[in-house]
């Protein structure tokens, strides 16, 4: 059976992104290959393999969440390229060495990027910390608000500043930090 998948090419433009949509017809297994190539604020191409479930998951979305979804998810993946990612408790995580580092979901505020050691990254912008645990939150609503390089920083610090959540339950709940 054919299914159609999409692909997103985004142009930035005085802080301003224009959502123009690539579909391509294919039948995925683990993941969906896109070979159009993906532009970034009109410089770079990437090719784009994003994990099947991720992008089922991304499609259930009303248009302008599906668009927030699918660019963080490319963003995540072309910059944690170490991670595996999947849906966990019904949202889409990526891993580092079964560690969540970072994922996205749909709240009622808008779309949710979460970093699980988010609180010890001593970001202004990851304004909704956890309570229990160390985790740091953004809200988007607007393809417009996403600014990559805010993303690509915390990316980079996700993978310099972990605490062991893989381990959590095994502790009662206590958190260790591993780097």
């Amino acid at each position: 059976m054919m299914l159609p998948w999409f692909s997103f090419d985004y142009i930035r433009a005085n802080h301003w992104f224009t959502a123009v949509k690539n579909i391509k017809y294919s039948n995925p297994k683990n993941h969906t290959n896109y070979s159009t190539p993906i532009s970034i604020n009109g410089k770079q191409q990437i090719d784009f393999d994003m994990n099947a479930e991720i992008q089922a998951y991304n499609n259930r979305q009303q248009p302008i969440d599906n668009a927030i979804c699918n660019f963080l998810a490319e963003t995540i993946d072309k910059h944690l390229k170490k991670a595996e990612s999947k849906i966990w408790h019904a949202h889409p995580v990526w891993f580092l060495e079964d560690n969540p580092i970072v994922g996205y979901s749909k709240q009622k505020t808008g779309i949710r990027l979460m970093f699980w050691s988010g609180a010890s990254f001593e970001e202004e912008a990851l304004n909704k910390r956890g309570v229990k645990f160390k985790d740091a939150s953004v809200f988007y609503n607007d393809i417009s608000e996403v600014v990559v390089k805010d993303i690509k920083r915390w990316l980079k610090k996700s993978e310099e500043i972990q605490w062991d959540y893989k381990n959590i339950v095994k502790r009662k709940g206590k958190l260790i930090r591993l780097k």
